[in-house]
């Protein structure tokens, strides 16, 4: 009886049967593995990778919606208009000529009320006077060197 039991577990599990067993479980397995792969609404649910992607850009878009909120444009457009008018429009010597003129014009009119003033003030409006004209000439000097660069 043993040997009736021997050779029915032989005819059970042979090599033969078991490799087809194994071969069905391969096959069961990729089938359902590929079912997986192409079926559209399981592969949202079992791969979340695009939900994050879109977090992101979105995160993305509003961070440079923030940014060009905060840039200063008025600021920008007010010196860029400063510089074009710096390089265009250089100070012509009419121009100065009208400052020198008021210059002049103010200093005949303090000289006119220095009958009226101590010898102290006239000293120290004619220094006054000295040095607002030698500033004039300077920043002159000054703009003729930056226009000439």
């Amino acid at each position: 009886m043993e040997t009736q039991q021997h050779q029915s577990w032989k005819l059970r599990f042979s090599f033969k049967n078991a490799t087809i067993v194994v071969c069905l479980l391969n096959l069961v397995t990729a089938l359902f593995l590929l079912q997986g792969f192409f079926s559209p609404s399981s592969s949202s649910r079992r791969f979340p990778q695009n939900h994050p992607n879109s977090v992101k850009l979105s995160y993305a878009k509003e961070s440079e919606e923030l940014r060009r909120a905060m840039q200063p444009l008025e600021l920008i457009r007010r010196v860029r208009e400063i510089e074009r008018e710096s390089y265009t429009e250089p100070e012509t010597v009419q121009h100065t000529e009208t400052k020198q003129t008021a210059a002049v014009d103010l200093s005949k009119r303090l000289t006119n009320a220095r009958t009226f003033t101590d010898a102290a003030s006239i000293k120290a409006l004619e220094e006054w006077r000295k040095r607002k004209m030698e500033r004039a000439r300077q920043r002159e000097m000054g703009r003729n060197a930056t226009a000439a660069s």
